[in-house]
């Protein structure tokens, strides 16, 4: 709590793909002296036992489930830093990176508040250290796209984004809902990815509930993860033939979901 009339400090903290221990020093650090902690929804509950003494506030920003409005996190933030000392504003995985972290790193310095960024390891990076299979291969793949088709809820744009990226290795943040149709459109669309291409579907990277499902473009366009995929878990997308030498048609899992997409 503050004791004086100067501002409090927002940080933007990355909180990684899951795993407590993959959350940076800094992040933990920040976490062990905030006062306050507005956290979204996919954030696990022992990412937040590293800050006992302070107080915790979800936000939501779970895809497909309700959420609290962007703009009014926003105002939260500034309503905080006039009460405390020492604000975060924990996101999962790297607060820049489909994190919406621009529309709160605006409203904050607008209103003279000072913000810093912690970044934090993003999911594609951790699902390919699970794997064990880089995402750029040399002589296969130069180049990697990160791409979702997820929108804001309270300000939807029109048409659709962008679906069809020219990289090698295409990597599908929130594409549970979308992954038939993703597929269909990469077989038809795209010269770099055919039936053939390996797909590797991640949920709940670097957590002990992690599960992978692989095969190729054509079993993903046919529906064939439909059935496998556990609505309650973020799902992560990879495809391209940079992936190719992790084997084909396995489904691994530590734990067995409680529920599957119907």
């Amino acid at each position: 709590m503050k004791h004086n009339n100067a501002l409090g400090k927002v940080y933007l903290v990355g909180a990684g793909p899951g795993a407590t221990d993959l959350i940076t020093v800094r992040g933990a650090k920040l976490l062990a002296k905030a006062d306050i902690v507005f956290h979204d929804a996919l954030v696990e509950p022992e990412m937040l036992a590293l800050c006992p003494q302070a107080t915790l506030v979800p936000v939501g920003k779970r895809c497909g489930k309700l959420s609290s409005a962007q703009h009014f996190i926003n105002k939260r933030l500034v309503d905080a830093a006039h009460k405390y000392q020492t604000i975060v504003r924990l996101k999962g995985g790297d607060p820049m990176l489909f994190g919406r972290a621009d529309e709160e790193l605006r409203s904050l310095k607008d209103t003279g508040i000072e913000v810093e960024v912690v970044p934090g390891i993003t999911a594609a990076l951790a699902g390919a250290a699970s794997i064990g299979q880089s995402l750029t291969l040399r002589g296969v793949s130069r180049s990697v796209a990160f791409v979702t088709l997820a929108q804001a809820t309270e300000n939807p744009g029109h048409g659709e984004p962008l679906a069809n990226p020219s990289a090698d290795t295409l990597v599908y943040y929130m594409g549970r809902k979308d992954a038939s149709r993703i597929a269909q459109q990469l077989i038809e669309q795209s010269p770099n990815h055919g039936i053939n291409t390996p797909v590797q579907i991640l949920e709940a990277v670097s957590t002990p509930r992690e599960r992978q499902w692989g095969s190729t473009l054509s079993e993903l366009a046919a529906g064939k993860a439909d059935q496998w995929f556990d609505r309650s878990s973020p799902a992560l997308i990879m495809i391209g033939e940079a992936l190719r030498t992790v084997s084909i048609g396995h489904h691994q899992s530590k734990v067995e979901p409680n529920t599957r997409a119907a």
